[in-house]
C-alpha cells in the first residue's frame, strides 16, 4: 500500500486533518519555521550578492529528524502549510531541509480545514511557488536589515533592550504624529441652536436644527456669542411655518465580510478585544473545533487575507440558508466584492464560516465565551453581507421663521435586509430620529423654546488598537499578518502605553521616533514604506526580482547607520521612581524591565543589588488588613488578586475586586463578565456593571 506524508504548520491542525485522511496517510506538523538566518549575525553577505544564509533554528532539530524518518517511508510527500508568502516559504525550507530533490513533493494548500477543501487540495497539487517565496524572503531581509543595523545604534545611544523595524518604526512615528497634532490643536468656538417646536394635534414635539438664512448659500457657520445673539434677536416672536417637505426613500448595502484588518477593528470595538487577542482566537477556530457529531473541524476560513471574494460553493450554501430561514426577498441576487487598486492575495477568500449551518446558537457548547464571541461576529457578518439591502423610508421637513431656515431630517425602516442579522451603531442612530406622524405643510406650529449651545471643536482622537490597523492599512504599510505583531512590539518595547483602548506616547517612544526621524528619515516615511511594501508584491507577481529591492536598499542603510553612529548623541532616559524604598540602602527603588516584565531594583547599583518583585496596584484597599490589594501570578502563570502583604495576610481572589462596595453588606464586589458579584458568599448579591468590561 502507498504511504503519504502531508506536512502542516502547526500540530493543532494535525489531528484535525489526520481524521479527513485514510490509513496510508500520514499528517506531521513543522511547528512552523525551520530553518532562519543565524541570529547572532545578520545572515547576508553584501558582496555575495546578497545571498541568505540559512541553519537549523534551535529546538528543530528533533522535529526534523522526525519528519526525515517519515520521509523515508513516504511515496509521495504533500508540503500542506498555510496559503501566504510566509506558508509558501515554510514549504521551501522543508523541501531544503528534508533533502526532497529524489521524492515525489507536492504543495497544497486549503483556504479552510474542512473534508472536503483538504481532499480537494489533494486532487490540485502544484509545484512550490518561488515568486511567494521570493517575496517572503525579501520582506525578511529587509526587516533584518532595519532590525538587526538600527538597534544595536538605539542601543548606544539610548538604552539596551530597544529595537526597530522597517513597520514598528512607522507605526510608532504614526502615533508621534497623531500626539503632536492633538497637542498642537487650537479649538474653535462654534454654536448650535435648536427650536422644539409643538405640532398641533400631536404630542410629541418636534426639535428642528438651526440651517442659516432663507437665502443664504449653504449652511451657516456661527462661530460666536455675538452671531448667536443676532439670530436670536431676529426670531424673537417669529411665527414658525412648514416650507416643505419631501418623502423619499434611502438604502443602506450590505456591509462587505470581514478581511484581517476589518475584523481586528470590529473585533476591537464591539467585544474590546486586542488584535492579538483577535488572531489568536481566530488561529483556534481556523484550526480546528471539536463539535459534537461533527468531530474535529475547522470553522472559520484563513484569518489571514485582504481579498473580499467568496467562493462559489459559499455564496450558493448562504443563499440556501437565508432563503429558508429568512425568506426569498433577504437573498443577496449577486455579490458585493470590494475593488481594490492594491493586489490582493486572490487565492485567498474573507474570513467566513466555512459552514453556515454551523450556528454560532448550534455550536455555542463546543467553544469558549471568547471564541463564541468572535465566532459570532464572524458569521453574522458573512451571513448579512449575502443578504440585501436595507430600505428606509425619509423625510426631509424645511420650516422658516422670519428669514431663517431650520431643518428636520428622519428615516425609518422600511425594510430590514441585512440589519435582521447585523448590525452596528450608525443602524442604530439613523432610527433614533423618529418624525411625528402627521406633519404636512398646513400643520400649526407652536415655539416652545430656542436651545442654543455653545460648542468648541475636538483634537483629532487618540489611536487605538482597531483605528491604527486601520490607519495602516489605508496608508498601505504592513499586510495581513503583521498588523497585530506590529503593535504587540511597540507594546512590549514600552513605546506606547495604552489606557482605555487610547495609545499615548511614552517619552521612551518619542525619544526613539525622534531620533529615527533624524537618522532614517526614510525607514520612518509612510510614503517609502508604503511603496516598499508595492515593490514586494511585484515580487510576488514575479516582475521584478527580489535581490534587485534588496541590493537598492541596503547600502543607503549602511550609510545612513556609520553616519548615525558617528553624529547621534546619547540620550539618557531616567527610570521611573517607586514609592518603595530599597531595605539595605534606603533610597527609592525604581522600576526595571527583565525578561519576565516589571521588577524593583535600587539605584544604587552596582554598589547596592537589592530587588524585588513588581505588583501594580488595582487601587482597592484589602479587606482583611487595609494595605494595597495588587496583581500577582501563580507558578503556572494564572492571574489573581491578593494582598500586597501576603504571606503575612492571606487575602486572594480570582476575579479582579472592584471599587465600590456592595451595597447590601458593604464587602468588595468582583468583576464578573457584566456584573458585580459580592466577595462575600454568605451575601451574594449581584450588580450590574456599569463601565465597559475588561478584555
Amino acid at each position: 500500500m502507498a504511504k503519504y506524508l502531508v506536512i502542516v504548520e502547526s500540530p493543532a491542525k494535525v489531528k484535525t486533518i489526520k481524521k479527513f485522511l485514510g490509513a496510508n496517510y500520514e499528517v506531521m506538523a513543522s511547528n512552523g519555521h525551520v530553518r532562519d538566518m543565524p541570529k547572532s549575525q545578520l545572515g547576508f553577505n553584501a558582496e555575495n550578492d546578497y545571498e541568505p544564509k540559512y541553519i537549523t533554528i534551535r529546538g528543530k532539530g528533533d522535529i526534523l529528524a522526525k519528519l526525515r524518518k517519515e520521509v523515508k517511508k513516504a511515496d509521495k510527500i504533500y508540503l500542506a502549510t498555510d496559503p501566504d508568502r510566509e506558508g509558501e516559504a515554510i514549504s521551501w525550507h522543508l523541501y531544503a531541509a528534508l533533502k526532497l530533490e529524489d521524492k515525489k513533493v507536492y504543495r497544497i494548500t486549503f483556504n479552510e480545514i474542512t473534508k472536503n477543501a483538504v481532499k480537494e487540495s489533494l486532487k490540485k497539487p502544484r509545484e512550490i511557488d518561488m515568486s511567494l517565496v521570493d517575496a517572503q524572503q525579501a520582506r525578511r531581509m529587509l526587516d533584518r536589515m532595519v532590525g538587526y543595523r538600527i538597534s544595536p545604534l538605539l542601543w548606544a545611544k539610548i538604552k539596551r533592550g530597544l529595537s526597530a523595524g522597517r513597520v514598528q518604526s512607522v507605526a510608532l512615528r504614526i502615533i508621534c504624529d497623531r500626539e503632536e497634532e492633538i497637542n498642537a490643536f487650537i479649538p474653535e468656538e462654534y454654536w448650535t441652536l435648536e427650536a422644539q417646536l409643538n405640532v398641533k394635534g400631536e404630542k410629541k414635539p418636534l426639535t428642528a436644527k438651526y440651517y442659516g438664512k432663507v437665502d443664504g448659500v449653504g449652511k451657516a457657520e456661527i462661530s460666536s456669542q455675538k452671531e448667536m445673539d443676532t439670530v436670536l434677536k431676529e426670531l424673537e416672536n417669529a411665527a414658525f411655518a412648514v416650507a416643505d417637505i419631501k418623502k423619499g426613500e434611502r438604502t443602506k448595502k450590505a456591509p462587505l465580510p470581514f478581511i484581517t484588518s476589518t475584523l481586528q477593528q470590529e473585533a476591537s470595538k464591539v467585544l474590546n478585544f486586542s488584535t492579538q487577542k483577535t488572531m489568536r482566537l481566530a488561529q483556534q477556530l481556523y484550526e480546528g473545533i471539536e463539535l459534537k457529531g461533527q468531530g474535529t473541524v475547522g470553522i472559520i476560513t484563513y484569518l489571514r487575507t485582504d481579498s473580499t471574494r467568496v467562493s462559489d460553493e459559499a455564496v450558493v450554501a448562504a443563499k440556501e440558508y437565508i432563503m429558508k430561514n429568512y425568506g426569498a426577498e433577504y437573498a443577496a441576487a449577486e455579490t458585493t466584492e470590494k475593488k481594490k487598486e492594491q493586489k490582493i492575495q486572490d487565492a485567498h477568500e474573507a474570513i467566513r464560516p466555512t459552514d453556515i449551518n454551523n450556528t454560532p446558537a448550534a455550536i455555542k457548547e463546543s467553544l469558549s465565551r471568547d471564541q463564541y464571541r468572535l465566532y459570532q461576529l464572524i458569521w453574522k457578518r458573512f451571513t448579512a453581507s449575502r443578504m440585501t439591502s436595507a430600505k428606509y423610508n425619509t423625510t426631509s421637513v424645511k420650516i422658516d421663521a422670519n428669514g431663517h431656515r431650520f431643518t428636520v431630517a428622519a428615516s425609518k425602516v422600511a425594510f430590514d435586509g441585512f440589519m435582521s442579522v447585523y448590525r452596528d451603531d450608525e443602524d442604530d442612530k439613523s432610527e433614533a430620529n423618529m418624525l411625528v406622524k402627521e406633519i404636512t405643510k398646513e400643520s400649526e406650529l407652536t415655539l416652545e423654546k430656542l436651545d442654543p449651545k455653545q460648542h468648541f471643536t475636538q483634537p483629532p482622537a487618540h489611536y487605538t488598537e482597531a483605528s491604527l490597523v486601520r490607519a495602516l492599512e489605508e496608508l498601505g504599510i504592513g499586510r495581513p499578518s503583521t498588523y497585530a505583531p506590529t503593535i504587540t512590539t511597540i507594546l512590549a518595547r514600552r513605546y506606547v502605553v495604552k489606557e482605555d483602548k487610547n495609545l499615548y506616547i511614552s517619552e521612551l517612544g518619542e525619544v526613539v521616533n525622534n531620533m529615527m526621524k533624524d537618522a532614517f528619515p526614510t525607514i520612518v516615511d509612510v510614503n517609502f514604506t508604503a511603496n516598499m511594501e508595492a515593490l514586494l508584491d511585484k515580487v510576488e507577481e514575479g516582475s521584478v526580482h527580489w535581490k534587485t529591492v534588496v541590493s537598492n536598499f541596503y547600502p543607503d542603510l549602511d550609510e545612513a547607520v556609520k553616519k548615525a553612529e558617528q553624529e547621534l548623541e546619547e540620550v539618557k532616559i531616567a527610570d521611573e521612581v517607586s514609592e518603595e524604598i530599597c531595605e539595605v540602602c534606603g533610597r527609592n527603588m525604581v522600576i526595571k524591565y527583565g525578561p519576565h516584565g516589571k521588577f524593583l531594583a535600587c539605584p544604587g547599583f552596582p554598589e547596592c543589588r537589592s530587588t524585588k518583585p513588581y505588583f501594580e496596584k488595582i487601587g482597592v484597599a484589602c479587606p482583611k488588613c487595609g494595605k494595597e490589594i495588587v496583581v500577582r501570578k501563580t507558578k503556572k502563570g494564572r492571574r489573581y488578586y491578593g494582598c500586597e502583604a501576603i504571606p503575612e495576610c492571606d487575602f486572594m481572589v480570582w476575579q479582579r475586586p472592584s471599587k465600590e462596595k456592595c451595597p447590601e453588606c458593604g464587602g468588595i464586589l468582583l468583576i464578573k463578565g457584566n456584573k458585580l458579584v459580592c466577595a462575600n458568599e454568605e451575601c451574594g448579591n449581584v450588580v450590574p456593571l456599569k463601565q465597559k468590561q475588561e478584555a
